[in-house]
């Protein structure tokens, strides 16, 4: 598809309303004709790609025109829960994992009609669906139109990570250009200028925005849990004891981890994380991960040990193959190897545990 030429006439039935706008303002009917040119030559090999500009240049026509039968358009969600929305073929693993790939890591929110659901969740939602019903390419338009800007950025970073991952392709048509440095798109065309240019993603990995997290400890307890509790994936329940730290990404609350003293007839100074929660619309690029290990050097930088239990699939996996985690106890018996451990298949809905206890370095 190496040109388009587009041409979109309209002609309005001259009801009275049409022809006295048209006489007010000296309209012609050439005056409702829109033209739209220009060249795409897609590179041979692409994950992510860009048509970016403001409303009215064309976004939509040229999308529609090149790639219809990939639009992601009108999807119909009926049930009381999503996860009954999705495709019948599809696996309950499976659609936890396509869940849990998009940044959508939170259970509760699962069971919920898509009505509900915030505007960044139905986001993730149709793109999740989106892929379970194998599509290798696919085209969403007004991407992030509806979400805010700093939720438009995190979802995109994770979007492009899954779309990568999965070999797939897709397309994001959007009138923000802020989402371009998160995305990082293999090809972008811009509608504005009609200017089609590939880029190189090592280049913009290394020019890609840094997601600020600051990280503080607080009293009000009961206040911040409520906030968090219900994205919470095992229960409600919260134990007042323990030292309780909020994390916020580019200013704005993003995670909650509490962290409790565990009593021990041998291990002294043991610590143990009791809850930790990060806000749907800043999952799937990492924030729970590092949130969790910069709390856990600090203790262990203080002269204590950290230790943590979680059921958590991405937790657990990323854990598993790092350095600064040593697996203690994987599934329901004790004394997994941490290599034994890795070779567990480790899906939401089985309802494996894993202990892990960080021996990483301090705090820098």
């Amino acid at each position: 598809m190496p040109h388009f030429d587009i041409i979109k006439e309209h002609d309005p039935r001259k009801s009275f309303r049409v022809a006295s706008v048209m006489g007010t303002y000296d309209l012609q009917t050439q005056h409702v004709t829109e033209h739209f040119e220009g060249d795409i030559t897609l590179p041979e090999k692409w994950n992510i790609g860009l048509i970016v500009g403001h409303s009215g240049t064309g976004k939509t026509t040229i999308a529609r025109e090149l790639f219809a039968d990939s639009i992601v358009d009108q999807m119909q969600y009926t049930h009381e829960s999503i996860l009954d929305d999705m495709p019948k073929d599809a696996s309950v693993t499976e659609i936890c994992k396509a869940l849990n790939s998009v940044g959508f890591s939170a259970p509760p929110s699962w069971l919920k009609p898509y009505s509900v659901l915030s505007n960044g969740e139905k986001m993730r939602c149709d793109i999740a669906r989106a892929m379970l019903e194998n599509k290798e390419m696919f085209v969403f338009d007004e991407f992030t139109s509806v979400v805010d800007r700093d939720v438009a950025q995190i979802g995109s970073f994770a979007l492009q990570k899954t779309v990568r991952r999965a070999g797939k392709k897709f397309v994001a048509v959007t009138c923000h250009f802020d989402v371009q440095d998160w995305l990082m798109p293999d090809w972008i065309f811009n509608t504005d200028t009609m200017q089609f240019q590939i880029l190189d993603l090592e280049t913009q990995k290394k020019n890609r925005p840094v997601i600020q997290i600051d990280v503080f400890e607080t009293k009000e307890k009961q206040h911040y849990w409520r906030i968090f509790r219900k994205y919470h994936y095992l229960n409600h329940s919260f134990n007042e004891a323990s030292h309780v730290y909020l994390a916020t990404v580019n200013g704005q609350l993003a995670g909650f981890c509490a962290v409790l003293a565990f009593p021990h007839p041998t291990a002294k100074n043991l610590w143990r994380e009791h809850r930790t929660v990060i806000l749907p619309d800043y999952q799937g690029v990492g924030i729970g991960s590092a949130f969790s290990d910069y709390i856990a050097k600090m203790y262990v930088n203080s002269g204590k040990r950290f230790i943590s239990t979680t059921s958590n699939p991405a937790m657990i996996i990323a854990r598993s193959r790092s350095k600064d985690w040593i697996t203690t106890r994987i599934g329901r018996a004790a004394g997994v190897s941490k290599s034994k451990a890795r070779q567990v298949n480790v899906t939401s809905h089985a309802r494996i545990t894993a202990s892990f206890e960080y021996i990483g370095s301090s705090v820098e």
